[in-house]
């Protein structure tokens, strides 16, 4: 099972594994706290796409459209994490005040399309 989760809320059991997937580090997050199992940074947009996009709903569209070919372009980015997340559950982590409209929505649904040809 994939799930996603603010890399604030406490870690629980049924995170399984738990996999940062943003760019920058979470402010005011110490790396006890956070309790990872890892962090891949390349998976998340680029700056430029992130600035871009700059968490505007309105966006929200044409930034998934974008993010995605991203991703086709750097399968080195996201193959290692589809490989960890097939062996258990896990939890992509981000730091986003909004729940519906950040990257990790669109990675979790990018990732489970790539699982689902499998």
């Amino acid at each position: 099972m994939l799930q996603i989760k603010r890399v604030y809320d406490p870690p629980a059991k049924s995170d399984g594994k738990r996999y940062l997937v943003e760019r920058l580090w979470p402010r005011g997050m110490t790396k006890e706290a956070a309790k990872l199992d890892g962090w891949f940074r390349d998976v998340a947009p680029s700056t430029e796409l992130r600035k871009w996009f700059s968490h505007d709903p309105a966006k929200w569209p044409e930034f998934q459209k974008r993010y995605r070919a991203e991703l086709d372009a750097n399968k080195a980015a996201w193959q290692p994490l589809l490989e960890a997340v097939k062996k258990d559950n896990a939890t992509l982590l981000f730091s986003s005040h909004d729940a519906e409209h950040n990257n990790v929505v669109a990675l979790k649904a990018y990732l489970e399309a790539k699982l689902k040809k499998k």
